[in-house]
């Protein structure tokens, strides 16, 4: 039976008041298959063979799939099998606009409410986990590492809606379709330009870094659909 890791970084995956049981353990393992590339937009999730796989029942099953099509992830639409959603280019530029204004109030809400004596270890600490990192290592210890200091920024803004609709945008799945070495590279440079700004306190360059951040994300995953679509 898979047994998907239990780590902090689940926070991300599902809400922190969820109850353990069978379907959250579906649910996760799912996600980190999708991170680690062990499953892909576009793939067939099969209630038997997942059934299987994680030792539950298919309402289990079931309702993993239910949560993972709320957070953007499973596509269950009638007259179709379920499967990992896949994102035409349209898609991806309307996930990308909603990630640019999203993102942007995230940074800008940190860097009004960072407190130095506070929060400076918790920023520093997930900053330098992606440095630390690099840009050339595989892309689920990076996606571990970018969760880092996204929940670190959260955290620092105390912004309960932001905490509640930042996890459902559909990064994850750009990520997964929109895999390259020089994405990662182009992420670590604005995450840099992110913390400097949190710990300025500067919310207008904050606002912008944040913005530009998906900017240059949209850019680079734009040459990647030319250049596979040539």
């Amino acid at each position: 039976m898979a047994q998907p890791r239990s780590t902090a970084d689940d926070l991300d995956y599902w809400p922190e008041a969820e109850p353990e049981g069978a379907s959250r353990r579906v649910y996760l393992g799912i996600m980190q298959d999708l991170e680690e590339r062990r499953m892909v937009p576009g793939q067939r999730l099969v209630e038997t063979e997942l059934a299987i796989r994680f030792g539950v029942g298919r309402n289990a099953v079931r309702e993993a799939m239910q949560r993972l099509a709320m957070r953007g992830v499973a596509d269950l639409s009638r007259n179709r099998s379920a499967s990992i959603r896949q994102l035409d280019i349209t898609e991806t530029m309307e996930v990308l606009d909603v990630a640019a204004a999203v993102t942007s109030l995230v940074v800008a809400t940190a860097a009004e409410c960072y407190d130095e004596e506070i929060h400076a270890a918790m920023i520093d600490s997930a900053i330098a986990d992606l440095a630390a990192v690099g840009p050339m290592t595989e892309s689920h210890v990076f996606s571990r590492a970018r969760r880092h200091f996204y929940r670190a920024m959260l955290a620092i803004g105390g912004n309960r809606e932001l905490k509640r609709i930042f996890p459902a945008i559909g990064m994850h799945i750009i990520y997964s379709q929109f895999q390259s070495p020089r994405l990662q590279s182009i992420r670590l440079s604005d995450y840099r330009a992110i913390h400097a700004a949190i710990v300025s306190k500067d919310i207008a360059a904050a606002a912008l870094a944040g913005r530009q951040h998906v900017e240059n994300v949209r850019a680079h995953v734009i040459e990647l659909h030319q250049e596979r679509s040539s």
